[in-house]
């Protein structure tokens, strides 16, 4: 018998506009039905997801008075700052009326929030209700933050370039080129005290990770040694969620038909993500790698996200003509379709954690081209820890970017690599079926929010 939203408990959702963001905390909705719970998706009116995705959900818009912020990515400190000073007012408005509604919404018994939505957390204490932080990256990112805030402190910084190389402490792999933020000039206060919020969840009961005690076992147990409320690991949420749609834009499912016509492991896919970009030269020497590289390939190009260029216009003259049918380029793909996809047989990823653990789920081992913030430590991991992927040395060198495509998808050292991400993705597999961790984990997950008093 369904039950009545009366009488289930509502968790409310407080997702980041990103996409890296929002898809996972989306995820988590759908789990939380799955297992339930009724579920409200508080979000910003910038970047806000589409309500006909997830009909299951009720969407609450927030007034976030950012249309006149420049709300591009050179600005998101400023933008992060606006938002949780403008948000959290009518975050508790809209959700005091709703409490008195249970008839309508449920009893709302937590909120929910990404750690860059600190308000969530200041509306769920106003409001009395509990609060649980998400954490999207994974706990070895995590420990950057306290690594810089310390070594801050002490003065340690700025660091000469000749260091960037070293070991930074406690940080088991992670060298001082890895961390969240570029350490060899002086770190500006505002990334500072984004960090600081980053690492303290005040009142919030609970944690929620993306991740699985095998990968990420180190770190989580000196965070949770720090943190003195419970972990939840429930990840990967993308295996752990029924399918859904989360992306902003859309996706050409076209390439599928593509692959279908390609042999089994042959093909590269190249993706970047939802946030990065390049230069001209970039793009250029890429083009040429992956012409001179022998293999298929399925590229993504977002649009715009070439330095000065609309899409495509400024891939060099005669490439396409070069490549002809072993090439194939999409404005935005299906990803984790892709990546299951019987033809693919490597991934060259900016290692954004939702693309890596979209990748090792399905056994593609990566080439590792990171941007930014936590892709530089996902990538660390990758080629030194886990072992599963190639560093790109040189983005700008047509040569460096053909020979370690070879080196993945033909060489000895590309099926070592592969040997590997297999069995770590059967490790994967079982954390996630009856009995494995992070089965356990959404159980307990499931009881803990239960057990909220309303």
């Amino acid at each position: 018998m369904t039950i009545l939203r009366a009488q289930k408990r509502c968790v409310v959702l407080v997702p980041f506009f990103y996409q890296g963001h929002i898809t996972p905390m989306l995820q988590l909705g759908k789990i939380l039905d799955s297992k339930g719970f009724s579920i409200i998706v508080a979000h910003t009116e910038f970047n806000s997801p589409n309500p006909l995705n997830h009909p299951e959900f009720i969407f609450l818009p927030l007034e976030d008075n950012l249309s006149d912020i420049d709300t591009s990515s050179n600005n998101i400190l400023a933008v992060i700052e606006a938002m949780n000073e403008n948000c959290k007012g009518p975050l508790q408005d809209s959700l005091a009326q709703m409490m008195k509604d249970q008839e309508k919404y449920g009893q709302v018994c937590c909120i929910v929030y990404d750690a860059v939505m600190s308000f969530g957390r200041s509306a769920a204490d106003h409001l009395q209700i509990a609060s649980m932080v998400l954490r999207t990256c994974s706990a070895f990112y995590m420990q950057t933050y306290h690594t810089i805030l310390q070594l801050q402190a002490e003065n340690f910084f700025p660091l000469q370039e000749s260091k960037l190389l070293e070991p930074a402490p406690e940080l088991h792999a992670l060298r001082f080129k890895d961390l969240a933020t570029p350490v060899n000039t002086e770190i500006p206060q505002p990334v500072l005290e984004l960090f600081e919020k980053m690492s303290s969840f005040g009142s919030s009961v609970g944690i929620i990770w993306n991740t699985t005690e095998d990968l990420d076992h180190i770190s989580l147990s000196e965070l949770q040694q720090l943190y003195k409320i419970p972990f939840f690991l429930i990840g990967p949420l993308h295996k752990m969620a029924p399918a859904s749609s989360t992306s902003f834009l859309k996706e050409d499912r076209n390439c599928m038909a593509w692959l279908d016509k390609q042999a089994p492991s042959s093909v590269l896919y190249i993706s970047l993500g939802s946030l990065a970009s390049m230069e001209e030269k970039e793009l250029e020497e890429t083009a040429w790698g992956l012409a001179n590289g022998g293999q298929p390939f399925l590229w993504v190009i977002r649009p715009c996200s070439v330095n000065g260029s609309d899409w495509i216009e400024q891939l060099p003259k005669g490439f396409q003509e070069s490549v002809g049918e072993r090439g194939h380029i999409v404005k935005w793909a299906p990803q984790k379709e892709v990546l299951a996809h019987s033809a693919v047989g490597g991934f060259l990823t900016h290692c954004g954690w939702n693309s890596t653990l979209e990748s090792l789920c399905e056994a593609v081992p990566m080439i590792c081209r990171p941007c930014f913030a936590d892709q530089l430590a996902n990538a660390r991991y990758l080629t030194h820890v886990w072992k599963v992927g190639l560093e790109l040395v040189e983005v700008k060198d047509r040569v460096v970017i053909e020979k370690t495509i070879r080196k993945l998808m033909e060489e000895n050292e590309g099926k070592e690599i592969k040997q590997r991400v297999l069995e770590m993705k059967q490790k994967l597999d079982t954390s996630i079926n009856k009995g494995g961790s992070s089965y356990k984990s959404l159980c307990d997950l499931t009881e803990f929010i239960n057990s909220f008093t309303v």
